[in-house]
């Protein structure tokens, strides 16, 4: 026989099932038919729970699973150690063996195993236990009728089902599926807390870290067992450690007659009506509309409010001013108008009351209806009854309270008052008033000044020592200064608008000060005043940008310098947030008369998609790029207001008042736009995009006004800098090859209609305080060769129209190298392409080309036909290398040497460019090494490997006048820095034409290059119309390609997308003059870090002991 060591009252039915198990044909053990022992462990606490059983003969170990048993369907509930007190509350069961009903037979009664077996087919269900096995249908059809208490639980279990745990919301509102709240983790969550650093492994763990809800103790008659997806969501965003939405939990109750779960109230049809707030007590109650009487007027139903002109308001006077007091509550700081002395007129009297508190007037303002008030109480009106005039209605705000004239305040202080005293007969200005009355109560107290002071003076009144304010407790602290905060309060509400902050801070700098604590007084004050004692946001902000710092290394920075220092010095990350939100385009408001055409209205717009303007079909194929910009207008404005502060000062400068500033300012702005070659990096994910990128980019090269009867206007504002790249403003990056054309067309086409419509319109901002007018002229200058061509619609460089300027071919220069004139326009391109486009004449392709010559696309964006004073020296360069090569080979007496021939040249150049300049060979000419090329030095280099002394003295003369010329169009202003070269450019540019076409006609007949055709005849016409060529070139933008790379590795992201905007937005703030101003100002700024860190070193050995690095 088994041997029962469990309690009886507790898991009997379940060891009944046991034996009732073994002792039929046994599923325990298959190798033995008549188990007989003892039961070593039993444990029913976990559903994978093993029994051992040792048999008498031997003694076997055998393992019983619990999944297999008829225990395992049962509900958690029953396995609760407080279920036999609270299962009789519940079910009105007595126990959980089922009790007989009155026509069962013993045969049922005995098949007790067979019950139980049915109850498996449906587990969970309390309803079938409570009805010993049987369903609810099987009951009434034996015995006609069922418990009613049974029936509502039943019901209401049901409803719980379709319930979340967490929200309460019914679960099919939730898209998704449910979730157990007591199971454990499915694999799809417990992967994705994993990723977020959470290692909970079930549900009731995270719901209690997540949600801070405990469901281990829930019941399943009280509780529903699942939660809805909504709710999963929301503990997956939190990571299993918080939760991101606003969550109310249910506070889930047992059943009752008045459950709200099923007797939920129904919708009625009756209007509610807004119920009536009870008034405060001690406020002051409005009187009630009344209805006139219908024989005064025909508006007989209309409700007036009662005036002083109303006849329904008697009392209004006496209304209005307790009303007053109810609000001011400055009865007794305030003085009666009743101490005025009676020979003191009546409209002066009047003149000299508070229009709220009918009292004296006490630190008056004035509004700007003019209007009288004491500051205190209109303050407070206002708060109570909203910022109107108490007069006159008017809108008052209290920012626009001033001090009244002082003549006023003069007459106010002299103003004679009666003593309230009864003995005293005296008449006291308004100004000694206070201290007459003081001396009243001096003379009247008779309490000893110690006594008096004795009540300030801590009392010990026994027990432990008295400790100290700092060594209590927060809440001891409050305790023991509640008498003088409330003092602080009355006066700070008294006296400072209720300001009690400044009435403190003041306090302790006085403290400071009498302690000769000057230091910290410093610093308080500075805080106090706003500036602190740290650095300025936008210092840190421009120690960011120009060191590119990303967010990690700046909190770094941050976190170290606060811990090493105990100062804040340089301010977090949110500030800096806050501080480039006004830098960057999309802060200021403004307006353009009249408005642009297609073109949003709203200002508020930041950085847009750059493929916003993108026209696409249905068979056109998706873009396979990524460009984000600024609108153009939005980032001029943005520009502008930078400027703000040069701009009034060029005013102030010139002595340019406003009034005769009314024809509005002239905005040259220079366009530049170039490719920044291979751009890849190891990082980032995204679409497949070309690893090539091009930028656009502009700067305000001058700001004008002309002044009425005047035709020419004057400079307030000229960029010094014009090829840095501090000065040249990214409008848009795109990742795109520079020769994909359609592309690029569909990206700058916003661009370009936005600029259109500016020209033809007029911006209104507000500048120093006024709304200013700004009229922009654009000038595409800052594009090398290859855009140009691309822009214009021409064709490529090799073309036999060799100029983007003239209409000469290659042939013709090289011919007349000199006397050449500008002829191509962007007008005049559109017309030939239209041509090109219908062949009206019927033409042959070479008689076509030659008509347009050389136009093959539709041009789309204007250039300015100027020479690109950059990729002229590159280019020019680059021919001179040639040269050298060629002299060294002795080419002139050769004809086609071969390519190894040359291979040896170029070689033999390189080692003697090494050798005396340290000049390494290069794969391709850039400006660095064109600067250093281009000198007399690399061609007293040269002319030792050139083994005849005609040549050499050719190539130095040839040197000799491009080092002559190059000043021309490189200088930004040549008039002032190179006038000499200028009268005798042409000169010059005759000679070196007549030296390449002598000495060097063996490279240079019938063909020349592109830049030095445009250097020899073009440079001239360029200078007198423009006033300068490299002050329009486009270094600036060419400069900007190795900060595009410094700021996308400082702002390495996985989507190219989001990498690409911070990119952008770090490049603008770059180029802000403001920060730049405050990079000037606080240069010094990393050796006043260093000396925080120390402060015991003197200045002289923090100089000595540290190589501070500039910022």
């Amino acid at each position: 026989m088994w041997q029962d060591r469990i309690q009886p009252g507790t898991l009997r039915h379940s060891l009944n099932d046991i034996r009732t198990q073994t002792h039929t044909k046994p599923r325990l053990c298959p190798h033995a038919e008549k188990p007989q022992g003892r039961i070593r462990q039993l444990s029913l606490e976990n559903k994978s729970c093993w029994l051992e059983i040792h048999t008498e003969d031997t003694m076997d170990k055998e393992t019983w699973s619990y999944e297999e048993s008829p225990r395992s369907a049962m509900p958690d509930e029953l396995s609760h150690p407080k279920f036999s007190d609270w299962k009789f509350k519940l079910f009105r069961v007595k126990s959980m063996e089922k009790a007989p009903l009155p026509n069962e037979t013993q045969v049922e009664k005995e098949n007790k195993h067979e019950m139980a077996m049915e109850m498996v087919g449906s587990p969970g269900s309390v309803m079938k236990l409570c009805f010993g096995g049987k369903s609810k249908e099987n009951v009434e059809s034996t015995q006609g009728r069922v418990d009613l208490k049974l029936q509502e639980i039943d019901t209401h279990m049901n409803l719980l089902k379709n319930m979340c745990r967490l929200c309460g919301c019914a679960r099919h509102k939730a898209k998704g599926p449910s979730h157990e709240v007591q199971g454990a983790l499915e694999d799809s969550s417990r992967f994705a807390l994993r990723r977020m650093g959470c290692k909970l492994g079930t549900w009731p763990e995270v719901i209690l870290k997540v949600f801070k809800v405990d469901v281990t103790t829930d019941m399943e008659t009280i509780h529903p067992s699942l939660f809805c997806h909504r709710c999963w969501t929301a503990a997956i965003r939190g990571g299993g450690f918080c939760s991101f939405t606003r969550m109310r939990i249910p506070d889930w109750k047992p059943h009752t007659s008045h459950c709200n779960l099923c007797f939920s109230k129904k919708s009625s049809l009756k209007r509610e009506g807004r119920k009536r707030i009870k008034p405060l007590k001690g406020a002051h109650n409005p009187p009630k509309r009344i209805k006139r009487d219908s024989s005064e007027s025909s508006g007989a139903n209309r409700v007036r409010r009662q005036t002083p002109e109303n006849p329904g308001g008697k009392d209004w006077h006496l209304q209005r001013a307790q009303w007053a007091k109810t609000i001011t509550e400055c009865q007794r700081d305030h003085l009666s108008t009743m101490l005025i002395h009676n020979e003191v007129p009546a409209d002066m009297q009047c003149a000299f009351t508070c229009q709220v508190c009918d009292h004296l007037l006490s630190d008056p303002v004035q509004s700007p209806c003019r209007h009288l008030f004491c500051r205190v109480c209109i303050i407070k009106y206002s708060r109570a009854l909203g910022p109107n005039c108490p007069t006159c209605h008017q809108h008052l705000n209290p920012s626009q309270l001033i001090k009244p004239p002082k003549f006023f305040l003069a007459t106010l202080s002299n103003l004679p008052l009666i003593c309230p005293r009864e003995e005293c007969t005296d008449l006291v200005k308004l100004e000694s008033f206070r201290e007459h009355c003081l001396n009243h109560y001096l003379e009247k107290d008779s309490t000893p000044t110690e006594k008096v002071l004795s009540g300030y003076l801590p009392v010990n009144k026994g027990g432990r020592p008295r400790q100290h304010l700092l060594s209590l407790t927060r809440r001891a602290q409050k305790h023991r200064l509640r008498d003088l905060k409330n003092q602080v309060k009355a006066f700070a509400e008294k006296e400072e608008g209720g300001d009690v902050k400044s009435v403190c801070l003041t306090l302790f700098l006085l403290a400071l000060r009498a302690g000769n604590e000057h230091k910290q007084a410093d610093e308080l004050e500075a805080m106090m005043q706003g500036r602190g004692f740290g650095l300025h946001p936008a210092v840190c902000l421009a120690i960011r940008v120009n060191t590119f710092l990303s967010c990690s290394q700046y909190h770094k920075m941050y976190r170290t310098v606060k811990a090493t220092s105990g100062r804040q010095i340089f301010q977090p990350l949110h500030t800096l947030r806050t501080a480039e939100k006004e830098l960057l385009p999309g802060f200021h408001q403004f307006e353009w008369q009249p408005a642009l055409k297609n073109v949003s209205s709203s200002w508020d717009v930041g950085i847009i998609d750059g493929l916003s303007g993108w026209t696409a079909s249905i068979d056109d194929v998706p873009a396979d790029t990524i460009a984000r910009r600024f609108r153009y207008d939005v980032a001029l404005v943005s520009a502008l207001k930078d400027l703000e502060e040069d701009i009034m000062d060029g005013l102030r400068e010139r002595d340019l008042d406003d009034s005769v500033c009314t024809s509005g300012f002239t905005v040259v702005v220079k366009e530049s736009c170039d490719g920044m070659g291979d751009v890849s990096e190891k990082h980032g994910s995204g679409p497949p995009v070309p690893e090539k990128a091009v930028r656009f980019s502009f700067t305000i090269m001058s700001i004008s006004i002309r002044l009425e009867g005047e035709d020419d206007g004057i400079t307030i504002f000229q960029e010094q800098k014009p090829n840095s790249e501090l000065s040249c403003r990214p409008l848009c990056l795109m990742f795109v090859d520079e020769s994909d054309h359609e592309t690029l067309t569909a990206i700058l086409g916003p661009v370009v209609a936005e600029r259109k419509a500016m020209m033809e319109s007029r911006l209104i901002i507000s500048v120093g305080g006024l709304l200013r007018s700004f009229r922009f002229f654009f000038r595409g200058t800052g594009y090398d060769e290859k855009m140009v061509r691309e822009m214009e619609g021409l064709e490529a460089s090799g073309s036999a129209y060799i100029c983007t300027l003239c209409d000469s071919t290659r042939a013709e220069a090289s011919q007349n190298m000199v006397l050449h004139t500008i002829t191509r326009s962007h007008d005049e391109n559109l017309e030939r392409y239209e041509i090109w486009r219908t062949n009206p004449f019927s033409e042959s392709v070479e008689e076509l080309r030659d008509r347009v010559k050389g136009v093959s696309a539709k041009p789309f964006m204007e250039t300015q036909p100027t020479l690109d004073a950059l990729h002229c020296d590159i280019g020019n360069a680059t021919e001179f290398y040639k040269i050298f090569q060629d002299e060294i080979g002795e080419v002139y007496q050769k004809a086609n040497p071969s390519r190894e021939e040359r291979r040896r040249w170029r070689s033999t150049l390189d080692k003697q460019l090494r050798k005396t300049l340290k000049l390494k060979p290069i794969m391709r000419m850039n400006g660095n090494y064109a600067r250093r090329l281009m000198t007399t030095e690399a061609v007293e280099a040269v002319c030792e490997l050139v083994p005849s002394e005609e040549r050499r003295e050719a190539l130095k003369k040839l040197m000799n006048l491009y080092l002559q010329m190059k000043p021309v169009w490189r200088s930004t202003c040549p008039s002032r820095d190179c006038p000499d070269q200028l009268c005798q450019y042409s000169y010059n540019s005759q000679q070196f034409a007549d030296l390449l076409s002598t000495m060097f006609k063996y490279r240079y007949d019938g063909k020349i290059t592109n830049y030095l055709h445009k250097t020899l005849a073009h440079v001239p016409e360029i200078v007198e119309r423009d006033g300068s060529i490299g002050a329009w070139a486009s270094e600036g933008n060419e400069s900007g390609n190795k900060l595009f790379r410094r700021f996308r590795k400082m702002n390495a992201r996985q989507s190219k997308t989001f990498e690409l905007e911070d990119v952008l937005k770090h490049h603008w703030l770059y180029t802000s003059k403001y920060l730049q101003k405050f990079m000037e100002a606080h240069k010094n700024s990393a050796k006043a870090m260093q000396a925080t860190f120390n402060p015991e070193e003197t200045p002289e050995e923090v100089d000595k002991a540290l190589d501070v690095p500039d910022f």
